[in-house]
């Protein structure tokens, strides 16, 4: 193990790639809604006018957005997925969203969310369809369609990779970056690139995709269910040496969608993924039923000091640093003004497990006193020296979440005005 400053300084050292995406956006990990994994390809509005994908539910959900209390907090894309357009463009060649389901276009649309302070986020994909079969963006589509989402007032596009060649996609998603910046409208950019060549080198190139995409998908869809969650984490953590330096303010790894609130994940299992994504400097783009979320649910998305931790300016993807025989796994994350994000983690079955441990076993700088605030309890441990012995009490697939700030620093004076 190495001691926190050497750690700080690798992460601060790997966090700065050579160069990013020239477009000023997504300094902090984008948050929002997205509508796939809850949502699908529902397309048929007649048996199921309420969660289809059509303009209504686009509509409400922005609504939800602004009046719950998700707005405030950082949540500000609203994101369309596949099946929104037409199954053929028009007699122009441009894309066009289906005319029974979006009746008043995109563009309308567009208006209506940025009238409630939110931002728009659609779906192309680099290739001749699809994956859910609508039209895609062939190479010699790509700036009509860019200059098509920038008229329609799009903030944000995800371009996916189905019926496209490794060849098409190295030269189409840099292609697409710079198409996007020439129209003049800023448009958060995320890729599906490095998830369709495997999402590691030498097939993905983390320097390249750094300069060309905001974030990327690397891996598999996430599903409702703990084991997807489960098996998007081992991938992430296993390879960490090679994702977490390509992460940083502007370009970020995307583990994929938040599922709390659906079906698939028990209460503590909702917070392990809040929690763990958190630690990830993941985006926070939730794909739930807003109109019908439960409060407990509710309450894990809009974690004032988790959303804080989650959009640190720094911007460093955390790491594990301890995997126990117990099955407790701990995560760090370094923040700003010498703050650290702890996370201990249970991949238990069987009751409560009560983890025992010191800031010293965990490479904190000698002699030094923290200042701990417990994320989800909100209880508060003064005076921990590094070199004291305490105990957390994780439930099964459970975590508990500090957040650690150094005393005795003069920037605490400046931290009682902080966001």
């Amino acid at each position: 193990g190495l001691p926190l400053a050497l750690v700080w300084a690798l992460a601060l050292a790997l966090a700065l790639p050579s160069a990013a995406l020239e477009n000023g956006l997504a300094l902090t990990p984008p948050m929002g809604w997205l509508a796939w994994e809850r949502f699908r390809c529902n397309v048929d509005c007649r048996a199921d006018p309420r969660n289809c994908i059509s303009e209504t539910l686009f509509f409400e959900m922005a609504d939800r957005l602004a009046e719950d209390g998700w707005r405030e907090l950082g949540y500000k894309y609203i994101n369309i997925d596949d099946c929104w357009s037409a199954k053929k463009r028009d007699a122009a060649g441009q894309l066009v969203p289906d005319p029974e389901r979006f009746p008043r276009g995109i563009k309308a649309l567009a208006d209506y969310v940025h009238a409630r302070g939110l931002k728009l986020g659609i779906y192309g994909d680099l290739g001749t369809l699809t994956c859910g079969g609508y039209p895609g963006t062939t190479l010699d589509r790509v700036k009509q369609d860019a200059q098509t989402f920038a008229e329609w007032g799009v903030d944000m596009l995800k371009l996916d990779g189905c019926y496209s060649s490794g060849e098409e996609q190295a030269e189409g998603y840099p292609e697409m970056a710079r198409a996007l910046n020439a129209t003049g409208h800023p448009i958060v950019y995320s890729c599906s690139w490095p998830a369709y060549q495997g999402g590691l080198p030498p097939k993905v190139n983390y320097t390249i995709l750094a300069e060309v995409c905001n974030l990327w998908r690397n891996y598999d869809d996430i599903q409702d269910s703990w084991d997807s969650v489960l098996s998007i984490l081992d991938w992430f953590f296993a390879n960490q040496d090679v994702l977490q330096p390509a992460a940083g303010p502007g370009h970020w790894n995307d583990p994929d969608m938040l599922v709390i609130g659906n079906f698939g994940l028990s209460y503590e299992q909702s917070r392990s993924q809040m929690a763990l994504w958190t630690v990830m400097a993941a985006p926070l783009l939730m794909s739930t039923d807003l109109r019908t979320i439960s409060p407990s649910a509710k309450e894990i998305l809009q974690n004032r000091l988790m959303i804080q931790i989650n959009q640190d300016p720094l911007g460093i993807q955390g790491r594990r640093i301890v995997k126990e025989k117990s099955l407790i796994e701990v995560f760090l994350r370094p923040l700003s003004q010498g703050a650290s994000a702890l996370v201990f983690f249970s991949r238990r079955a069987d009751i409560p497990y009560v983890y025992t441990t010191s800031l010293a076993k965990l490479h904190f700088p000698e002699d030094a006193v923290y200042e701990v605030q417990d994320v989800y309890s909100g209880e508060i441990i003064r005076g921990l020296k590094t070199g004291d012995n305490f105990s957390v009490t994780v439930n099964p697939s459970g975590v508990v979440m500090w957040y650690l700030y150094p005393v005795a620093q003069p920037w605490r004076i400046v931290r009682q005005h902080a966001p």
